[in-house]
């Protein structure tokens, strides 16, 4: 596509040729507020022409914004694309990159760094995967005009680990709201889950995800009356043989769709999040926006995002979290308290306001 206006701001694309994960619906969500700010005319957003840059290969898919441009160019896909076509694209306006890399050379971008994860827990990743991030990262944030991360905890472990000032850094925060838009579709998971109750999970199998302690708990449950059940895709380029085998009791449902995901958050007990490194914790916030009942594990990122709205519990301690589980999965009325307690904390959380944040975060090179 040609736009009929010379845009002042380019966004990397790269994410809409993949299946979605936390990251890529940070980057979605973003642009979808900015979008809106830019229909509603808002003040803010005066002036401003944005456009996401796409590979070519991606030229036939549909625009998913009305506000904001899209153009497919430049050949290849994935690192290559971005480190070698992106900039030449770019041509000296500002870029900004939503999910955690952009082009090494190119100095007038800025970028979102989610947290350091392949440097605090590398046993999760790829040995390539590490090593790109160990590369990739600290030259990001020296070359990077301005760095953007999504809770305070992360600028702090951005400045720790990469060596990023923490001056340069800014926060945003992210929401679970997009789930509310959402068709649950119950059908599709009623043909793989039967009646009982089930304590859901979310999230790729790479180890620091956890996944283990929520099955050593229920082992120390006898004859609980709950299913654990997981879902969340797996990318061996990424994640390499660092990934959690799970026990063959708990049901493992891979990638769901989103309407099977809002259905699955509407109809479990409630949400676990066994994570031993997050730099924000998604979908707690998307389980919190849906009613369902979390127990988090007590980390930094997860405290900050969720606040009270949660139970906590240590990420090594299984007897800690089935304690917790029978608790919750039998008291009616705590679940109710911990739903109205998640209501309030989720309408505090709009992805409204991260595109707000953000705009005055990256105003000052837009000029």
């Amino acid at each position: 596509m040609k736009p009929e206006y010379v845009p002042n701001l380019m966004i990397n694309g790269r994410f809409l040729g993949r299946h979605a994960t936390g990251v890529d619906r940070f980057a979605f969500e973003t642009i979808r507020a900015l979008d809106q700010l830019i229909e509603s005319r808002d003040s803010l957003v005066a002036g401003l022409c944005a456009e996401i840059v796409v590979p070519e290969a991606l030229a036939g898919m549909p625009n998913p914004f009305r506000h904001v441009g899209l153009q497919a160019s430049g050949k290849g896909g994935g690192a290559r694309w971005e480190q070698l076509a992106l900039p030449r694209v770019a041509r000296g306006r500002l870029l900004l990159n939503l999910c955690n890399s952009g082009p090494l050379l190119y100095p007038r971008q800025v970028t979102v760094l989610h947290d350091a994860a392949p440097a605090r827990v590398p046993e999760s990743y790829s040995r390539s995967f590490v090593t790109w991030y160990r590369l990739m990262a600290p030259r990001i944030g020296r070359v990077s005009q301005r760095v953007i991360t999504v809770s305070e905890f992360s600028r702090r472990e951005l400045s720790d680990v990469y060596r990023i000032p923490a001056a340069k850094i800014g926060v945003v925060s992210e929401s679970g709201e997009h789930m509310l838009r959402v068709q649950q579709n119950d059908d599709a998971i009623a043909t793989t889950l039967d009646a009982r109750p089930f304590v859901l999970a979310v999230g790729s199998l790479n180890r620091h995800k956890n996944f283990r302690l929520v099955a050593e708990a229920a082992r120390l449950i006898p004859d609980a009356k709950f299913d654990i059940v997981v879902v969340g895709g797996n990318d061996a380029r990424v994640y390499g043989t660092g990934q959690t085998a799970l026990p063959g009791f708990v049901k493992h449902l891979g990638y769901v769709s989103d309407s099977e995901l809002a259905a699955l958050y509407r109809r479990a007990a409630c949400f676990v999040y066994p994570s031993r490194y997050e730099g924000f914790g998604l979908p707690p916030v998307e389980a919190l926006a849906l009613g369902c009942p979390v127990i988090a594990s007590r980390l930094p990122a997860v405290e900050e995002a969720c606040g009270d709205a949660v139970l906590y519990t240590s990420p090594d301690d299984p007897a800690e979290l089935a304690r917790l589980l029978e608790q919750i999965t039998t008291d009616d009325a705590l679940r109710e308290s911990l739903r109205q307690r998640g209501r309030a904390r989720t309408a505090e959380l709009t992805w409204r306001a991260t595109a707000v944040k953000l705009i005055e975060e990256i105003s000052p090179w837009l000029m």
